[in-house]
């Protein structure tokens, strides 16, 4: 099976519903794009849960760190990843164990593998986008 993302429409009315993001990989470097592009969805609204085990209790984006999804308290509705596409698939098997709502692998990012695991266990799956761009693009 391909990758098939959601239509913009449906991507438009996902960031609209959708309050909570656990962002995989946000980097503690202002200068690196996980954290650009967080800061501006944080900006937008959106509560950004940062998800880096290097970083555990510390602070990114004015949040503690936490080492893995399993570690949040409370719905996740945005799984959003800044990993390699070949850490895709275990990111979408700790996912998948959360619950939630999307899984979000960032513009570049793409594995077979892990979207056909998130599509078996029910969970939207948008790969290869820039979520800061589809916020912009749909707001």
């Amino acid at each position: 099976m391909t990758v098939e993302n959601p239509s913009r429409t449906e991507i438009g009315e996902i960031l609209k519903s959708s309050k909570r993001i656990a962002v995989v990989g946000l980097s503690t470097n202002p200068d690196r794009t996980s954290y650009m592009v967080s800061e501006a969805m944080q900006n937008a609204g959106y509560e950004i849960i940062p998800v880096n085990p290097a970083a555990v209790g510390e602070e990114i984006l004015g949040v503690k760190a936490v080492g893995s999804l399993k570690d949040i308290e409370g719905h996740v509705d945005i799984v959003n990843v800044f990993r390699r596409s070949e850490h895709l698939l275990d990111v979408a098997k700790e996912a998948v164990e959360i619950k939630p709502d999307v899984y979000w692998a960032q513009l570049g990012l793409q594995n077979e593998e892990a979207y056909d695991y998130l599509k078996e266990h029910g969970v939207t799956t948008i790969m290869d986008r820039c979520i800061k761009v589809e916020h912009a693009l749909t707001k």
